[in-house]
């Protein structure tokens, strides 16, 4: 099992629209190492939600229940919708926990898809 970040822009799909939908097809995805995390994920792998824009924080939790890959530039990923975080976690409380030190959620060129490890996803988790 692994841990991925999904990054949204609120005002085009947010963590509340997933809930509401319950599941949903990942996409809009076009850099070439986001899309190759989605290829690499598995149903059963966690994903922390991060909306951008103006929230900038982890806000919820999904799970990942099918990967279609065959189209390697358009990878399939059908997510369902998990908790929203007890505290959602600022991009501000990331960036200062040494966790992330090596991250591509806070290194220029960031990625909307960012794997993460154990401790990273337990962090976004707990706060």
């Amino acid at each position: 099992m692994a841990d991925y970040l999904l990054k949204t822009e609120p005002t085009e799909y947010s963590f509340s629209d997933l809930q509401r939908e319950g599941t949903t097809v990942w996409d809009g995805v076009s850099n070439p190492v986001a899309l190759r995390h989605l290829r690499e994920m598995k149903p059963g792998d966690r994903l922390v939600i991060y909306e951008t824009g103006d929230h900038k924080s982890a806000v919820g939790t999904a799970t990942v229940v099918a990967v279609d890959a065959a189209d390697a530039r358009n990878p399939q990923v059908r997510i369902k919708a998990g908790k929203p975080l007890a505290k959602a976690v600022k991009l501000a409380e990331i960036k200062s926990s040494k966790l992330f030190a090596d991250s591509p959620l806070v290194r220029p060129g960031r990625l909307s898809v960012v794997p993460l490890n154990a401790a990273q996803y337990e962090f976004l988790l707990h706060g």
